[in-house]
């Protein structure tokens, strides 16, 4: 791309803070991947970090916990908001990790991101082709997965999908224990200080317009 003059945008993630110990900030001394996958993010922005003079844009976007359209390929990498649509949908219920460390059942937080917000990031990356660099991409707000899990639940109520759904937590897996993101946020500083001023959905309007798309509601 630097020899032909291409912009590249590349898709980094928010798994490359690791457990995000040390916060969320775009500097080496925040970054602790913990998987292979955000190990394999983590060297693609340590290889960015060494070009000084680019001849075009280069971007590194670390989204962070993404759900919206389009991602039922995913498999079971899907977003929170598609899993607990379609638990209800079958059993009339969604599951919820129990507590763990100094979380309580539910209680753990994350910054849940709207595709459409992710796609704008994008395309005015596109129209700016002079911004280069490592941006986060999240609302900057940290949720519970109990508040996600209820604005799903109140969905199905209120359309009368399900008489009472409910919330089960089940116990936390000893495999992701000490490798399980309790808490995310992104720091939006960058982002916001090289020009990009549009403020993003917050998850009872993002989840709301997601429910509709999923069960085909207008």
């Amino acid at each position: 791309s630097q020899e032909n003059n291409i912009q590249f945008i590349n898709a980094s993630s928010a798994s490359v803070y690791g457990i995000g110990e040390y916060g969320f900030k775009e500097e080496r001394e925040y970054e602790m991947p913990i998987n292979m996958y955000a190990f394999s993010k983590f060297q693609f922005d340590q290889y960015l970090r060494k070009f000084k003079n680019k001849s075009s844009q280069v971007v590194s976007l670390r989204y962070f916990n993404v759900y919206g359209p389009n991602e039922s390929h995913k498999g079971d990498m899907v977003s929170m908001p598609f899993k607990f649509n379609n638990q209800i949908i079958k059993e009339g219920k969604c599951k919820l990790f129990e507590g763990y460390a100094q979380y309580k059942n539910g209680e753990q937080k994350r910054d849940f991101v709207f595709v459409d917000d992710c796609v704008d990031v994008n395309l005015w990356f596109m129209k700016n082709p002079d911004k280069s660099g490592i941006f986060n991409v999240g609302t900057g707000k940290s949720r519970t997965i109990n508040e996600l899990a209820n604005i799903v639940l109140n969905w199905h109520k209120s359309k009368k999908t399900n008489p009472n759904p409910s919330i089960e937590y089940v116990p936390f897996p000893i495999h992701l224990k000490g490798s399980y993101q309790n808490f995310t946020e992104s720091d939006l500083k960058e982002l916001r200080k090289i020009g990009y001023e549009k403020e993003f959905l917050n998850i009872e309007e993002g989840i709301i317009k997601y429910l509709n798309f999923l069960n085909n509601e207008s």
